[in-house]
């Protein structure tokens, strides 16, 4: 008995201790990236330009504390919209018929879910109830990280409830995130892990955000943007995030 009390009790402290490890790991990363300035942070406007094959394409990128965003780009003259969300719709532009379509339900969901991790779900994690665990160290190339993973809200696929796991790789030295992993629930990269690489940390009104973003799939094709220019609390057309009436 008293080994079994005592393997608890072990147990216990490790758990608590490996706690207090993700929520000074989470408090130095936030403190680093602005701490308390991010409260006064209503908005987000990114602004970038892609090389595509020799493709300028401009980007533009917008996402609002509480959870409106959308993408935007121009093809040769054609203005398209991705990943729109108003706070109740989801939408994107058809790439063939050129028209705004409402997203699937499953996606919509998903999206209201998420709204509120702003700027981030490792940030937000404790407020918003998601359980977070420290991994071990990893090297993400050839940097030394810790490896935290944020158990969020469960997410729909295929109309079915199903785990919502996020990893992220906080560099050891400079206590931000330089990598972020998730498996993809739907689709045809169903089973495959979505990878998103950070770098290029710059300061915007007090805030730091990285300037360059490369995403992809693990150990598969990837696309890095670099955005020049960022504005913060800028004044954004309301319209933009809704769905239009084609």
């Amino acid at each position: 008995m008293k080994k079994i009390i005592l393997l608890v009790a072990i147990a216990f402290l490790a758990n608590v201790t490996n706690a207090q490890s993700v929520k000074e790991i989470t408090a130095k990363y936030y403190e680093v990236i602005g701490g308390p300035k991010w409260e006064k942070v209503n908005s987000m406007q990114m602004f970038a330009v892609v090389d595509n094959g020799g493709m300028k394409i401009p980007i533009e990128v917008v996402m609002t504390a509480d959870g409106k965003m959308y993408t935007r780009f121009e093809v040769q003259g054609m203005k398209f919209t991705q990943g729109a969300f108003d706070g109740q719709t989801s939408w994107s532009t058809n790439f063939m018929t050129q028209k705004a379509e409402k997203s699937e339900a499953d996606d919509t969901e998903n999206i209201k879910r998420s709204a509120k991790e702003f700027p981030n779900a490792l940030i937000t994690a404790e407020k918003l109830g998601y359980k977070t665990n420290l991994e071990g160290i990893e090297k993400v190339d050839g940097v030394e990280c810790f490896k935290i993973k944020i158990e969020k809200k469960t997410m729909l696929s295929e109309g079915k409830e199903v785990p919502n796991i996020e990893y992220y790789y906080i560099d050891k030295e400079t206590f931000v995130p330089i990598m972020t992993e998730s498996e993809i629930s739907s689709g045809d990269m169903k089973g495959k892990i979505a990878q998103t690489k950070y770098s290029d940390y710059q300061e915007v009104n007090g805030v730091f955000i990285a300037f360059s973003q490369t995403s992809g799939i693990k150990d598969g094709q990837s696309q890095t943007i670099s955005f020049d220019k960022v504005l913060i609390n800028s004044t954004i057309d309301e319209n933009a995030f809704k769905f239009p009436n084609n």
